[in-house]
């Protein structure tokens, strides 16, 4: 099982060098354009069975980018079902967990008063309510995003607002690694 080429990545070989004493096995079982209940449908297999110690989530930009990409109605959104599907799949998790990260969706634009990236962000506050919920650790990427947006235009990150190249990529791991790992 690889790690990919974006963040999961980077955050293994980051934590390699900033901690080798301590052995850490990751596993990237994501899998590029699925939404919650795809998530769902492979759960039992891509986590439970492997029984993880921490367990790291980041779903729902698919789920949000096909309402707009298949030209449906935007203003019908599952976010009822995504919420209830994302807390059944932590319900069954949580109790055999050491610890829980939820990461927020997020959509490579700078303007919250943007049709796709206000559905966005009503997603990651269902994760951030969910990681409170839960006690999880909550690792908000948009906000993240919006520091580097703050400088440099969303094409700088990525083509279509949604896959990040390396630089996008390294703006999560760097996310991840500071909601994790205590600042000294």
């Amino acid at each position: 099982m690889g790690l990919g080429d974006g963040y999961v990545s980077f955050v293994d070989s980051l934590l390699a060098t900033l901690y080798p004493e301590v052995s850490i096995n990751i596993l990237n079982t994501g899998i590029s354009g699925h939404c919650i209940t795809d998530l769902e449908a492979r759960w039992q297999r891509d986590v439970l069975d492997l029984s993880p110690d921490w367990l790291s989530v980041m779903i729902g930009i698919n789920d949000v980018w096909q309402q707009f990409n298949n030209q449906l109605d935007p203003d019908h959104t599952k976010i009822e079902q995504y919420e209830s599907i994302y807390r059944s799949l932590i319900n069954q998790t949580r109790h055999d967990l050491k610890g829980l990260i939820l990461m927020s969706p997020y959509f490579i634009e700078p303007d919250p008063s943007n049709l796709m990236r206000k559905h966005m962000d009503a997603y990651s506050r269902v994760v951030e309510e969910l990681a409170h919920e839960f006690g999880a650790i909550f690792v908000d990427t948009q906000v993240a995003f919006n520091r580097y947006l703050s400088h440099r235009p969303p094409q700088s990150l990525s083509d279509d607002r949604i896959h990040p190249n390396r630089t996008g990529h390294m703006i999560i791991a760097k996310a991840f690694l500071e909601s994790i790992v205590p600042s000294d």
